[in-house]
């Protein structure tokens, strides 16, 4: 049986963390800067042991206005240490249970412009090393955070179960219409064949190769809970188990 990795974003405020938690393989867990503070960080991570979820941090720019989602003008040197406090406030929860931080994953708009913006690519990785170098960054496929992180971080290629990609492989804007995938049948047709194909239609109809190890559905699409059981009840008829890396 092929097994596959599923992630989510949880400890964003949403209301079916405990629901998602133990259908998922890996969790990435909002560390203070776009959602969350220490009580729901560890309470998630209380949920992540009980499941056996792979552990992740979720920072993001410091900017819980706009839940994260808008790059907003910061300094190198503010961005850094906001990154380096979050990922180092959940760490610090992780090591006290006695648990261990699988991975780092960038949130909304800082994954986005890491993906295409050298300085802020420069800035996460550097931020990262500087704390420790024995847990992965997820990175989006084709990305400059990728090919700066090449050769100092271990790096586990993304790609998004409920998001429309252009063709240049970033993510279809939120502010169109065909943004997000919601319907449960189109997500598991799009994630299969990233997964089983190595592929991603773009929505001009272009074929775009993937190498993608991890999948992420995001727990406030509409109807999550029912998508990722949907999931495992169609993985489970191709012989996909959702299980962690």
């Amino acid at each position: 049986m092929k097994e596959i990795d599923i992630n989510c974003d949880l400890g964003e405020g949403g209301d079916y963390d405990h629901l998602l938690m133990p259908l998922i393989s890996s969790c990435n867990i909002a560390c203070g800067g776009h959602a969350g503070d220490l009580s729901i960080m560890e309470k998630t991570l209380d949920l992540a042991i009980a499941n056996k979820t792979n552990i992740g941090a979720h920072p993001s720019y410091p900017d819980k206005k706009n839940f994260g989602r808008r790059s907003i003008a910061i300094s190198a040197e503010a961005l850094k240490k906001s990154i380096q406090d979050q990922v180092t406030a959940l760490q610090h929860i992780v090591e006290e249970k006695g648990a261990k931080l699988h991975h780092v994953k960038p949130h909304g708009a800082l994954y986005n412009d890491a993906a295409k913006d050298e300085k802020i690519a420069q800035i996460v990785v550097e931020s990262l090393l500087e704390i420790d170098t024995d847990f992965s960054l997820f990175v989006p496929l084709n990305s400059v955070i990728s090919e700066v992180a090449k050769g100092k971080i271990n790096m586990i290629f993304e790609a998004f179960a409920d998001r429309n990609y252009e063709a240049d492989y970033s993510l279809v804007s939120r502010s169109k219409s065909n943004a997000v995938i919601e319907q449960k049948e189109a997500i598991f047709n799009h994630v299969l064949g990233m997964f089983q194909e190595q592929k991603i239609t773009a929505k001009n109809g272009e074929i775009l190769p993937c190498k993608a190890t991890t999948f992420c559905l995001h727990s406030d699409t509409k109807n999550s809970v029912e998508i990722i059981r949907f999931l495992h009840e169609k993985f489970s008829e191709e012989n996909i188990k959702i299980k962690n890396t």
